[in-house]
């Protein structure tokens, strides 16, 4: 079987190191549209070849689209030719809007996934083995796949090691916009809060754990963030006025000095920590 990955930065890349740790594929080719990336996945390994055209990816019987969601919409409209036999699986962050806009003749071909993994770099040089060992990937609106590309895409997942979870594409993305999207938007917000003080350097130089996890996913390429974003407008806007409550009521149990309310406020958010 010859597995075709369109973008080899992270998520491609380190999907075609695991693909290749397990022995799934014959060959894997990978295209992408920045030169250095394509020299750089060629030097690393990660594919067997590099195509210089987008057309010629058609020629794998599995195709993953491993880059941001806004170019998974423009991808399924240049596949629209593919062989029935041809499987398309994405691994964007939102899921109803490209399952929306995958044109009708290429529907039973292509599974719509997620995986529940990654890292805040980027690039060829990060992609790492073992990413997708033990996480979960959400597969949506299976029932609207071909039996064969629903098994294929199930085997290939399993076989890397990930745990299967299927889901409703508009709960899929509700859900991601509060446990994924909604902490990006926050590492943004916090990251650009500290820059814009007066001293910003002498504040981090204090910066110690707290600081640095909760800002690392600042470092998240922002052309792909921003155009989840964009897909999830809705959910994340819903997500982020959540949050401001939570906000809200935290300034004022410390504007008000109430210490004995704002205690039991931390109190019960520690209790999240039980569930996970």
């Amino acid at each position: 079987m010859k597995v075709g990955i369109v973008g080899l930065g992270l998520m491609g890349g380190s999907l075609a190191l695991d693909i290749k740790e397990h022995a799934l594929a014959s060959r894997i080719v990978g295209y992408d549209r920045n030169p250095k990336h394509k020299e750089e996945a060629l030097k690393l390994g990660l594919v067997d070849e590099v195509y210089e055209e987008f057309d010629q990816i058609k020629q794998a019987d599995v195709i993953f689209l491993a880059i941001p969601v806004e170019g998974i919409i423009q991808a399924l409209q240049e596949l629209t030719d593919i062989s029935s036999d041809t499987t398309i699986i994405d691994l964007g962050s939102t899921k109803e809007r490209i399952i929306q806009n995958c044109p009708p003749v290429i529907r039973p071909n292509f599974v719509a996934a997620h995986p529940m993994t990654g890292t805040e770099y980027s690039g060829p040089l990060a992609a790492i083995k073992g990413l997708y060992y033990d996480k979960i990937v959400v597969l949506c609106d299976v029932e609207k796949s071909g039996t064969l590309h629903k098994e294929r895409a199930e085997n290939i997942f399993v076989g890397i090691g990930m745990q299967l979870v299927y889901m409703d594409a508009h709960e899929h993305d509700l859900h991601a916009a509060y446990i994924s999207h909604l902490p990006h938007a926050i590492s943004y917000a916090l990251a650009n809060t500290v820059l814009k003080q007066e001293d910003p350097k002498s504040i981090l130089i204090l910066a110690a754990g707290g600081f640095k996890d909760m800002s690392r996913l600042a470092k998240s390429s922002p052309a792909m963030w921003s155009d989840i974003f964009k897909q999830n407008k809705a959910n994340l806007l819903r997500s982020l006025k959540d949050f401001k409550k939570e906000l809200r009521i935290v300034y004022e149990l410390i504007e008000q000095e109430r210490w004995e309310e704002l205690q039991e406020w931390m109190q019960n958010a520690t209790t999240l920590h039980k569930i996970l």
